[in-house]
């Protein structure tokens, strides 16, 4: 049977079934005793397995497989969950998921997972369930790493790292013990260090260094660590990789059998020996009943198809490739031109039999559109199911406390808007962990709760979609703000003195902008928010901000339904017609001459008690018939852009249009006022105006 014929279904419920473990995980990190959610967890799990195992994805498979085992312990009450049992479950979520994007770009979805294997062989012991079973330890993954070290030089392990070294020295991989030197005149000795940790974690996987590694990150040792780690790399390659990093001056790498590992971590060698013969049968049996139990499972799921009949009803929904939707879209575009191009023919030719039928004709591709359109609307909650894990990893990276509350997870967004905005919004929540939510400490010491609260909203308004980012934490501090600012030339201190609260907030979108004291992996990369505006601001919305210092912020950002069809308003410039999106227009008027104000050699008009900027549209885009200087009076279009508005002159006013946008490709690419064009009614193109560049 050719399997490739499925491949598309397989990875389409293998994210499926992934995202609900990656959700249920989480719902049982909160409340651990629910064994309800540990049966949906393991379902998952078990259906993910046979699926992989049909397709032939065998290291997928066995994966699952190990992670279904210690599950079936815990749904059978003979294992309590603990925080190293969830760190390896959601190390091998990881996992999984890149198996499955390998398999995605083509690849095999084979890759290294020994070190999760281990550490789930390690739970599935029958020691380590018992005492589970019994109580729930203080002990984790994490945290285990603070036993100090011994009066003879040995580094104390505790059982379970014990354990999972001993289970990858009997699988046959590398397990070392390095012992590093650093230069006693080096200046960053922590960044050294992280150096070497960031080698060893790249080719395999560190299980537990001398001091832990808090203290090293905080310089608290002296010019020496030594390292407990599983790698990929022979010997000398880990020698050698070591002494190549700046200031090092002394690596010692000693590969480990079970007894030197019994000698350098517990006194008791010879019981350690023992331990791990009896673990090593103990494991061969168990391979060989899972191989036997893997055959049953798949001749069962084999041969049921032919035995049970499906009820009827299952289910009223269908998968439907979105280069389809994509193609229904276009063909309902060309036939949305044509229907404009037929009501001006009628008009014209003023026959009521062809009226009545181009009428009836509107109304049905009207229906027709709206139905197109919702066929193509995505709940926000395709984007925002990934966020919870997220927010859980960087707390966890960070030592803070942070829930997050989501709501309106079922708002509709066009799916090109919701391709794109995935970024942003991870940007605005790593921003608001890491600059917004205090550490525990100094939550308690402002008399806030410890835990800090992000809420993550979406709703409706209009024709616009609002999704607002919204934390309790620390709120925007004006002063340091204005400080970098200035010192990166954002603003003179001139400028700065005249700014509004609001300005001040928006200079954090700023190109570089970061207030951040160090670099890490969450901010001060000098990547900031200005890529969240520009990404926004593409996509046809705007964002904004409000901040309460010592209160918190809130990131609100507003976009635009769909990008495919729009409402706009044609307008004319000489010879030539052009649409702006009715989105971005406030309203439309006519000046005279003597209304325009003269400011530093600029043009700007009254409006709503305001001065703002007058732009002339035809010396922007360059055209030749039409001088707007030679008109008395002049239609204008107020549009735009977040706080900030203009007025641009035109010719005269064609009226309001429902259009499609095309896009221009590489054409036209120099002039930024240009965002697109669409065909009118009368087979014309007509370029489609970006109100956000008129506005400086």
């Amino acid at each position: 049977m050719d399997m490739n014929a499925y491949l598309s279904m397989f990875i389409d419920e293998s994210n499926d079934h992934l995202q609900s473990l990656n959700e249920n995980l989480l719902r049982l990190e909160s409340d651990p005793e629910e064994l309800s959610i540990v049966q949906s967890i393991f379902r998952s799990a078990h259906t993910l397995k046979g699926m992989s195992a049909t397709m032939g994805f065998e290291d997928l498979a066995a994966l699952t497989h190990e992670m279904e085992n210690v599950l079936d312990l815990v749904r059978n009450s003979k294992l309590k969950m603990d925080s190293f049992i969830f760190d390896t479950l959601f190390k091998g979520l990881d996992a999984l998921e890149a198996m499955v994007q390998d398999i995605v770009a083509g690849g095999t979805g084979k890759a290294d997972v020994t070190s999760i294997v281990a550490s789930l062989q390690v739970i599935l012991k029958s020691d380590y369930s018992a005492s589970k079973a019994a109580q729930a330890p203080a002990a984790t993954a994490g945290n285990a790493g603070a036993a100090p070290s011994n009066a003879s030089g040995a580094m104390q392990l505790d059982e379970f790292q014990s354990s999972i070294l001993q289970q990858s020295i009997e699988s046959g991989h590398n397990v070392y013990h390095v012992q590093v030197t650093i230069r006693d005149n080096c200046l960053l000795k922590a960044v050294r260090a992280y150096m070497v940790f960031d080698l060893l974690e790249r080719n395999g996987e560190v299980i537990k260094s001398d001091p832990s590694v808090q203290d090293i990150e905080q310089e608290k040792f002296d010019f020496s660590f030594s390292v407990f780690t599983i790698s990929s790399l022979t010997q000398e390659e880990l020698q050698g990789q070591i002494s190549n990093i700046s200031e090092i001056e002394a690596v010692v790498v000693t590969v480990l059998d079970v007894e030197s590992l019994a000698i350098l971590s517990n006194p008791s060698a010879a019981n350690a020996v023992e331990t791990s013969k009896a673990t090593s049968e103990t494991a061969v049996r168990a391979e060989a009943v899972r191989e036997v139990e893997a055959g049953k499972g798949q001749t069962a799921a084999a041969a049921a198809p032919a035995v049970q009949a499906a009820p009827a009803n299952v289910s009223r929904t269908i998968r439907v490739d979105i280069e389809r939707l994509d193609m229904l879209m276009n063909l309902f575009s060309e036939l949305l031109i044509d229907r404009v191009r037929l009501e001006q023919l009628s008009s014209e030719i003023k026959r009521t039999d062809l009226t009545e039928t181009v009428e009836h004709m509107a109304r049905v591709s009207s229906d027709l559109q709206s139905i197109v359109l919702k066929l193509r609307m995505v709940p926000v909650d395709s984007v925002f199911n990934r966020f919870p894990r997220m927010i859980r990893d960087l707390a966890k990276s960070l030592d803070k406390k942070i829930d997050l509350v989501i709501t309106g997870a079922d708002t509709e967004l066009d799916r090109t808007v919701i391709d794109e905005i995935g970024d942003p919004l991870v940007h605005l929540l790593r921003n608001s962990v890491d600059h917004g939510i205090e550490t525990v400490e100094e939550r308690l010491a402002a008399g806030k709760p410890e835990t800090g609260t992000i809420y993550l909203r979406a709703f409706h308004s209009g024709n616009h979609v609002f999704i607002e980012v919204e934390e309790d934490g620390r709120g925007i501090n004006h002063e340091r703000v204005l400080k970098t600012a200035i010192k990166n030339g954002v603003v003179t201190e001139e400028q700065a003195k005249q700014l509004t609260p609001d300005e001040v907030n928006m200079l954090i979108f700023a190109a570089g902008f970061s207030t951040a004291d160090k670099i890490s992996d969450i901010s001060g990369r000098g990547v900031g928010l200005d890529v969240v505006k520009s990404k926004i601001t593409s996509l046809g919305g705007n964002v904004t901000i409000d901040s309460a210092f010592g209160r918190g912020t809130k990131f609100s950002v507003q976009l635009p339904l769909t990008l495919s069809i729009i409402s706009a308003m044609l307008i004319k410039l000489g010879s030539e017609k052009y649409a702006i999106p009715l989105s971005s227009i406030v309203e439309t008027g006519i000046i005279r001459k003597e209304q325009i104000l003269h400011v530093h050699g600029n043009k700007m008009i009254k409006f709503r008690n305001a001065i703002i900027p007058l732009v002339s549209l035809s010396r922007v885009l360059e055209s030749p018939d039409f001088n707007e200087n030679e008109e008395q009076e002049t239609e204008i279009v107020v549009v735009r852009k977040g706080e900030k508005w203009a007025a641009v002159m035109v010719d005269e006013f064609i009226g309001q249009s429902e259009i499609v946008l095309k896009s221009l490709g590489t054409y036209l690419t120099n002039i930024e006022a240009i965002s697109g064009a669409t065909i009118l009614g009368d087979g014309y193109v007509a370029l489609i105006i970006d109100p956000s560049a008129l506005i400086k």
